[in-house]
């Protein structure tokens, strides 16, 4: 039911925020860096927000957490300065500092952190200090992986769908149903939205930094309680090499992340510098309509989420190896194809 209202909510309200859009000139301008050429209404992350919030209060009442409130309370941040820097735009050290303070809210009122790093490099339980900070780390990086990689048509919330589908149905045959609500709730939201971000055509929209903090926020916290869960993998369907399956599930928004800072940090430019060398930007130079790009990239994501379920139990380190190879691989590939592309066009030419 959460599931199905959410979807509803979402697409029912869609075209009337398209309207308003366009009625007070709400686009997202084409700059040097996007993949699409027209104005585009960019507020698709008010519908997912209303879409989220009210399938979760109205429908986890029977699943309640103590801890809702605190997501609820940090969603409405995250919203907040999104719609902000959707409209107005924001510094990025205002936006960051927003995003700590969401995190903080999740991390230190609702105890929603990582206390316990599994083994890795011989680590176990976490001190207070370094479980928060560490916590503020991951849903900071995971919430701006989110906002990078939403750049061409169906790409973050494509991935953002099959990301919460996985832990959401783990948190099914698990029988956490709290989570399984909070999943469904963000699952319908972000189908709906799917369908008029890559369908639409006099009716396309975009969710904006609205849409990608949100997402990266919740899907934060999914990933850190499917962490906190598997700490003591003495039950049926435990993950025994949780945080290794997380990067394997998260693996695009991460590694893309951590390529292009790298790259922009090698050519000594700020790793904060907007740029096209995203995997994205590498896709559509390879001659790929959006939607290709797109399918194939989710295509790419269901592989690492496969792998990283199929594998858990080589445990953390093997497993991290894997997924990390997997990482560099198709981090990559396009870059070469690319390569290979414009080398065998510039002989063509030259014949």
């Amino acid at each position: 039911m959460s599931f199905i209202f959410s979807l509803l909510v979402c697409y029912r309200i869609i075209p009337t925020i398209i309207h308003l859009a366009r009625e007070k000139k709400l686009y997202d301008e084409p700059n040097f860096r996007s993949s699409h050429s027209t104005v585009v209404p960019s507020l698709g992350g008010v519908a997912i927000f209303l879409g989220f919030t009210l399938s979760i209060l109205i429908f986890s009442n029977g699943y309640m957490i103590h801890e809702l409130k605190y997501i609820v309370a940090a969603t409405i941040i995250m919203f907040s300065l999104g719609i902000k820097d959707d409209i107005l735009i924001i510094s990025p050290r205002k936006k960051l500092v927003g995003q700590i303070f969401a995190a903080l809210i999740v991390i230190v009122m609702g105890d929603i952190r990582f206390t316990n790093f599994h083994g890795i490099l011989g680590i176990h339980e976490l001190n207070y200090f370094v479980s928060v900070i560490f916590s503020i780390f991951v849903i900071i990086v995971v919430t701006n992986g989110f906002n990078l990689i939403d750049g061409i048509d169906g790409l973050a919330s494509g991935i953002s769908a099959l990301v919460t589908t996985s832990m959401g149905v783990w948190f099914f045959i698990t029988g956490n149903y709290e989570y399984v609500v909070l999943s469904a709730s963000l699952l319908g939201a972000l189908l709906a939205f799917f369908r008029f971000n890559v369908f639409g055509k006099s009716n396309k929209i975009f969710m904006g930094d609205t849409g990608s903090m949100i997402l990266g926020l919740l899907i934060s916290i999914l990933v850190i309680r499917f962490n906190e869960l598997n700490i003591y993998p003495d039950f049926k369907y435990a993950i025994k090499a949780a945080p290794a399956v997380s990067i394997g599930i998260l693996a695009i928004p991460l590694f893309d992340t951590i390529r292009v800072m790298l790259i922009r940090i090698i050519h000594k430019k700020s790793p904060f510098q907007p740029d096209k060398n995203h995997v994205h930007h590498r896709m559509l130079s390879l001659g790929y309509k959006h939607v290709a790009a797109t399918a194939r990239i989710m295509a790419v994501n269901v592989l690492f989420i496969a792998t990283a379920f199929l594998l858990n139990g080589l445990g953390n380190e093997i497993l991290l190896a894997i997924i990390i190879s997997m990482g560099i691989f198709f981090s990559w590939l396009p870059t070469h194809l690319l390569k290979r592309k414009n080398h065998t066009k510039t002989v063509f030419q030259e014949a």
